[in-house]
C-alpha cells in the first residue's frame, strides 16, 4: 500500500486512519520516500494552538526550487514542465522542459542576485500570466528570498498597500498585459503605486506588450538583456524547513489585507501530496489550471505541486471568453488536457453559453474535472458534469483557503464516490469537526456547525506578515485548540462535508439560522437566474429579513419582474421552506466580486442596511462599476 497515491476507498479509510492515529510517522514517510533533502529533520512535527506555533520537519535543511526542477533533470530532462498559451490563439505557444526551466531560473536568480537580492529579502511580482511568472517565484525560492505575488488585475493603491506592508525590496513587472480584447498598463499602475513606496530598489521590466512606457533612471532595468548575460548556473541557497517561502495576501474582504506566510518544508510536500492524488496525475498527463498565479490556487496547483511531482503543467495568459466562449474547449483538445481545474464562476458564464461552442471540439482525453474558489451550485456541477465530462469524469469538488495552503476536504477521483454540491471527504492528516456556537464539537452525522481543524496539517499558514496578534485573532481565538476556517459545513449521513458558506453569511430570521449558499442555490434553479446573492437587513419584526440580489441571464428580461419575484420567492419556499423568503430582490446586471470571482457580500449588505457612505476600497474589484448602479437602483 502506497500513502503517496490512493488508488481506492478501502486504501483511503486504512490511509486516513493511519494519518490520524499516527500523524507524524505518516507525514515523515512521505517526506522521506519523495523529496531531496539536504539535512534530515531532528522531529517531524512541534506545535502550540496557544501560541500559536507550528513546526514541520524543524531542522531540515532543502532547497524547494532543487525538489521541483532539478531532481527531474536525468529522468524528465526533455519533458515539458510549463505549456504556455498565450492569450491570442495566433501567437504561437511555449513548450518549456524542464532542462529549459532550469536555464531560466538560473539566470533569473542570477539577476535577482545582481539586484542586492538576498535570502530573506521581499520581492514582489506583478506580471501577467505569463512564463517569467512561474520563473520569478521559482528564481525566488532558488536565492531563500521570499516572493510576494500581487494579482496583476489589482490597482496601484492595492499594489502599494502589499509592497509598504511586506516591505519588499525589488519589483518584477511587465510594460503591460493582455487580457481577451483589453492591453493592461501595468506599468503605469506600477509608476502610480511606487509614489507611495519607499522600500523598493529596482524594478525590473519584462517586455510584453511593446507599448511605450516611462522606465525612470536609476529604478528601472528591462529583464530581458539582463537575463541574456546572466550564467545558467546558480547553487541553491540551502534554506531550513521553517524558512518562509513566501507570503501571498488575501483579497480583504474585510479590512486590510492579510498577508499570509508560508514556510518552505510542509508547504512543499502537503501541495505535493494533495496534487498527486487529487489530479491522480501519471506520466504523459497534460494537467491544466485556470487559475491566476496571483491567487494561491495558481501557487500551489500551478507552479510547485505540479513541479514537484515532475508533472506538465499549462498556464493560460487569456480569459475564456476571448476571441470566442468556446476557448478553453478549444485548448483542452489542442493539447489533449487531461485534467482540468477551474472555477464555478467560470463553469456558470460558460454554462449560459450556447453548447455549440462545447461541442465542435474533441474533449475525450480528460480524465478529472476539478473545481475551486467557491462551492459549486449543483446546476452548474450537473451541466460540467454533463456537456464537459459527458458523465466519464469525477469531479473533484475541492475545498481548501490561501491560509490552508492545499486542498483540505475533496473527492479523490476514481476513489470517492461524489455527490453534487458535496466536497465529500477529508483528505489524510485532515481532522475537520464541526462546532456550535457555546464552543463544543458536534459529534455524529447529519450535523450543521462552524467548520474547525484540530490537529495541524503542514502548509497551514504559520502567521501573517508582521502581525502574529491578528493571526491568532483570527484564526486560533473562536475555538480553544483548534483552527478556526470561517466556513460554516454540513456534516451528512455518511460523514461527507458540505461547505455552506461563510459563517457570517448565516443570517438568523425569526430566530432561524439560515445559510445563504442553500438559498442563492435555489434561486440559481430558475432558469432566467445566472446569479444570486442573499444577504440580511435589520427588520423591526424578524430581527433581520433577506435581501436578494438578483443577475438574470437575459438583460432584456421580458416577464414582469413582479412576476419573477414571485416565482423565486416560491422556488425557496419549495427547497427550502417559506422561513427562506426573501423580502427585498432587486435585480442587477452585476455582483461585485473580487478578481478571484467571490461575490463581496460585505459591499452589498452595507447596501441592504443603507451604510453607503463607507464601502472601503472597492478599486481591487473586478467590476466596481456595478456598485454605483446597485445603490442607484436599491429598494
Amino acid at each position: 500500500m502506497s500513502n503517496y497515491q490512493i488508488k481506492n476507498l478501502e486504501e483511503y479509510f486504512q490511509v486516513y486512519k493511519k494519518s490520524i492515529s499516527h500523524p507524524e510517522t505518516f507525514w515523515e514517510e512521505i517526506a522521506e520516500e519523495h523529496f531531496l533533502w539536504r539535512k534530515k529533520w531532528n522531529n517531524v512535527l512541534s506545535y502550540d494552538f496557544s501560541t500559536p506555533e507550528f513546526k514541520w520537519f524543524d531542522g531540515a535543511k532543502l532547497n524547494i526550487s532543487e525538489n521541483c526542477i532539478d531532481r527531474h533533470l536525468l529522468t524528465k530532462g526533455n519533458q515539458t514542465a510549463i505549456i504556455f498559451e498565450p492569450n491570442n490563439p495566433e501567437e504561437a505557444p511555449l513548450h518549456i522542459t524542464y532542462k529549459e526551466l532550469y536555464k531560466r531560473v538560473n539566470k533569473m536568480a542570477n539577476v535577482l542576485k545582481s539586484m542586492g537580492i538576498r535570502k530573506g529579502d521581499r520581492v514582489c511580482i506583478y506580471l501577467p500570466m505569463i512564463p517569467e511568472l512561474s520563473v520569478a517565484l521559482l528564481a525566488c525560492a532558488r536565492i531563500g528570498a521570499i516572493h510576494s505575488v500581487v494579482f496583476a488585475g489589482f490597482s496601484a493603491t492595492a499594489l502599494a498597500t502589499r509592497i509598504n506592508d511586506s516591505d519588499c525590496k525589488l519589483l518584477i513587472t511587465s510594460d503591460g498585459g493582455y487580457r481577451g480584447n483589453k492591453t493592461i498598463d501595468l506599468k503605469e499602475i506600477v509608476d502610480e503605486a511606487l509614489h507611495e513606496c519607499n522600500s523598493v530598489e529596482n524594478v525590473l521590466v519584462v517586455k510584453r506588450t511593446c507599448q511605450p512606457i516611462q522606465m525612470k533612471e536609476g529604478r528601472d532595468t528591462w529583464l530581458q538583456p539582463l537575463l541574456e548575460q546572466a550564467s545558467a548556473d546558480c547553487e541553491p541557497e540551502i534554506m531550513d524547513a521553517e524558512d518562509p517561502l513566501f507570503i501571498l495576501y488575501t483579497s480583504g474582504s474585510t479590512g486590510k489585507p492579510k498577508g499570509m506566510v508560508h514556510s518552505t518544508a510542509g508547504y512543499m510536500v502537503y501541495t505535493a501530496y494533495t496534487f498527486k492524488n487529487i489530479f491522480q496525475y501519471q506520466t504523459g498527463d497534460i494537467y491544466w489550471c485556470t487559475a491566476d498565479i496571483g491567487w494561491i490556487t495558481g501557487h500551489s496547483y500551478i507552479v510547485y505541486g505540479p513541479l514537484a511531482n515532475g508533472a506538465t503543467t499549462l498556464m493560460f495568459e487569456g480569459v475564456p471568453s476571448y476571441p470566442d466562449y468556446s476557448r478553453f474547449w478549444q485548448i483542452i483538445e489542442k493539447y489533449k488536457v487531461t485534467q482540468f481545474y477551474t472555477a464555478p464562476t467560470a463553469i456558470r458564464a460558460l454554462a449560459k453559453e450556447n453548447l455549440e461552442f462545447v461541442n465542435q471540439y474533441d474533449l475525450t482525453s480528460l480524465k478529472i474535472l476539478g473545481s475551486v474558489g467557491e462551492p459549486i451550485n449543483e446546476e452548474a456541477w450537473h451541466w460540467y458534469n454533463e456537456n464537459i465530462g459527458r458523465k466519464n469524469c469525477p469531479i473533484v469538488d475541492t475545498w481548501w483557503q490561501t491560509e490552508t495552503g492545499g486542498i483540505m476536504i475533496s473527492p479523490i477521483p476514481f476513489v470517492t464516490p461524489t455527490i453534487p454540491t458535496f466536497a465529500t471527504l477529508p483528505l489524510p492528516g485532515i481532522q475537520p469537526a464541526l462546532m456550535n456556537e457555546k464552543g463544543h464539537e458536534l459529534k455524529g452525522n447529519q450535523v450543521d456547525g462552524m467548520l474547525c481543524i484540530k490537529f495541524p496539517w503542514p502548509s497551514i499558514a504559520r502567521t501573517i506578515w508582521g502581525d502574529h496578534k491578528r493571526y491568532k485573532e483570527t484564526y486560533f481565538s473562536a475555538f480553544d485548540g483548534k483552527y478556526f476556517t470561517g466556513d460554516g459545513a454540513y456534516r451528512d449521513s455518511v460523514g461527507y462535508y458540505r461547505i455552506t458558506g461563510r459563517v457570517d453569511d448565516i443570517i438568523i430570521v425569526s430566530g432561524h439560522n439560515l445559510g445563504t449558499a442553500p438559498i442563492e442555490d435555489a434561486i440559481n434553479e430558475h432558469p432566467a437566474v445566472a446569479e444570486s446573492a442573499i444577504v440580511g437587513f435589520p427588520h423591526e419584526i424578524k430581527g433581520f429579513a433577506l435581501y436578494g440580489f438578483v443577475l438574470l441571464k437575459e438583460t432584456g428580461e421580458t416577464r414582469i419582474q413582479d412576476n419573477l419575484r414571485k416565482e423565486i420567492n416560491q422556488l425557496i419556499s419549495d427547497r427550502i421552506g417559506p422561513i427562506a423568503k426573501l423580502d427585498k430582490i432587486q435585480f442587477t446586471s452585476g455582483l461585485p466580486k473580487t478578481r478571484s470571482g467571490k461575490i463581496m457580500r460585505r459591499i452589498l449588505r452595507k447596501v441592504a442596511c443603507n451604510e453607503i457612505e463607507n464601502l472601503g476600497d472597492i478599486s481591487t474589484l473586478l467590476n466596481p462599476e456595478c456598485v454605483q448602479e446597485i445603490i442607484q437602483n436599491k429598494l
